[in-house]
């Protein structure tokens, strides 16, 4: 297994504005860091909800456990349950702009729109030639019309943010 990046989940928390709830949305959170050159922690890879990094989950769950993460369980109206993780934020002036902006705004969007926009730069960067279409084949009963307009905004939302990689305009354009 690789190291523990107790500390850097710890940091997408805080830069997301100290909570993030639910587990797709933080490796949602942390894969749109990564995609657009704001955070190199986590390597991902595609799995049913889109991106994931299986060292971001495991850290995760170690840092709630032993760290200084809090996650808490509740019970979800389809009957599973879902994990909210805070962590507060040491004030140490090494704030980024661009990273406390663009997590916060992903933080906040619905939890499918995002996995949908996160699916889409993910598949793009994966050499889909359309990569909306590949994400409506893979996830039929989330893609719908709306959502996927949703999807689109919010990445036009995402690459007003001044990044390092931005976000490519075929995505949102």
């Amino acid at each position: 297994m690789a190291a523990l990046k107790i500390e850097e989940v710890k940091k997408i928390i805080c830069d997301a504005g100290g909570k993030i709830v639910g587990r797709t949305r933080l490796q949602k959170v942390a894969y749109l860091l990564n995609a657009t050159g704001l955070d190199d922690s986590f390597r991902f890879a595609y799995k049913h909800y889109g991106p994931f990094s299986e060292d971001l989950a495991s850290s995760a769950k170690l840092g709630a456990l032993f760290g200084s993460l809090e996650e808490r369980q509740a019970s979800a109206s389809w009957g599973g349950t879902y994990s909210t993780y805070t962590a507060e934020a040491v004030q140490d002036g090494s704030q980024n702009e661009a990273r406390t902006s663009l997590a916060s705004v992903a933080a906040e969007a619905d939890s499918i729109v995002l996995e949908l926009a996160a699916t889409a730069v993910f598949l793009f960067y994966e050499g889909y030639g359309d990569p909306w279409e590949e994400t409506a084949q893979r996830k039929p009963e989330k893609a719908t019309g709306d959502r996927l307009l949703n999807a689109r905004n919010l990445l036009k939302e995402l690459a007003a943010v001044d990044v390092p990689k931005p976000i490519p305009e075929a995505l949102y354009g």
